[in-house]
């Protein structure tokens, strides 16, 4: 077995989305060859109405994938083909855009105010970008649980973890998406596949992942007296860890535990020609797709 080493570890960067969303992005329209078959991850955390209500009105997707999870609050959806739902603290939505879809979600708070979930992007191969779109819409009830002798909590969303399925299937890359909670003080090595890129986003609590050499963690900014200097300190959250090759993660949960998502898929390795929401091989491929979007022409199954 060996230990994937950490290449790096970055904070998630605030952004602005939709039609004025306020939330943080760990990686996403730029060279994302270390992350294949993943383009883009967003996490969408707030606890003031004002700065989510406005949501992601009515938008395109063709050619890749999206996985809505929701931690707390709603999200009302709806797209061009009829389609409506919410999804719940817990839930989790597979969108697979395909050939292309006309879509809008809608964040809701709590009945305290609080949102929070993630959104990640999946690539497609060119041979199903152009696919018929569809929806795996997965109750949180749904979704495995397991929790190990030492309290470790795993909810299993896609893929296979330790003899549990997640209940999203037919996917393109075979990702493995897990919920992982590790106690106070508690050291846990897990499993990943060594063809697949890997990584992992850290939401609550604090810990370190152990790379081939001495545990490090995240460069963050701290004002002291001197005024603001640059020091290295545990993992913590909305923190992003890119991992290298290797067959297991190893993680050393901090004083108030660590939860965190991992997330690991096959690399696609094929050309990638992007533009915001849809995501095809070539250039003459995105132009094709603007230019339906312009005349009308723009969704193919209905």
């Amino acid at each position: 077995m060996s230990i994937r080493p950490v290449k790096r570890i970055v904070k998630s960067k605030p952004t602005l989305e939709g039609a004025g969303v306020k939330l943080h992005r760990a990686f996403g329209f730029g060279d994302t060859a270390e992350f294949d078959p993943f383009l883009l991850l967003d996490d969408f955390r707030n606890d003031r109405p004002d700065d989510y209500r406005a949501g992601f009105p009515w938008h395109p997707h063709r050619g890749i994938e999206t996985i809505t999870y929701v931690l707390a609050g709603t999200v009302d959806h709806g797209d061009s083909l009829g389609n409506q739902g919410k999804l719940g603290a817990g839930d989790v939505q597979w969108m697979t855009a395909g050939s292309g879809i006309l879509h809008q979600e809608m964040p809701q708070g709590d009945d305290r105010g609080r949102m929070h979930g993630f959104q990640l992007w999946a690539n497609l191969p060119a041979r199903l970008k152009m696919t018929a779109p569809r929806y795996q819409d997965i109750p949180a009830i749904a979704i495995p649980d397991v929790v190990d002798d030492d309290g470790t909590r795993v909810r299993v969303i896609c893929g296979e973890f330790w003899g549990k399925r997640g209940p999203v299937d037919g996917t393109a890359a075979d990702p493995r998406y897990l919920d992982i909670s590790v106690p106070p003080g508690r050291r846990k090595t897990l499993p990943v596949e060594t063809g697949r890129h890997a990584f992992a986003y850290v939401f609550e609590g604090s810990g370190t992942f152990v790379g081939a050499s001495e545990p490090f963690g995240v460069l963050t900014e701290k004002e002291t007296a001197s005024g603001e200097t640059l020091v290295r300190e545990r993992t913590g959250n909305r923190s992003l860890v890119v991992f290298d090759r290797g067959d297991e993660v190893t993680v050393q949960a901090g004083d108030d535990g660590i939860r965190f998502l991992l997330v690991s898929g096959q690399p696609i390795e094929e050309p990638v020609a992007w533009h915001g929401p849809i995501v095809m091989n070539t250039n003459a491929e995105l132009q094709q797709a603007v230019t339906e979007l312009r005349n009308g022409t723009f969704i193919k199954h209905g």
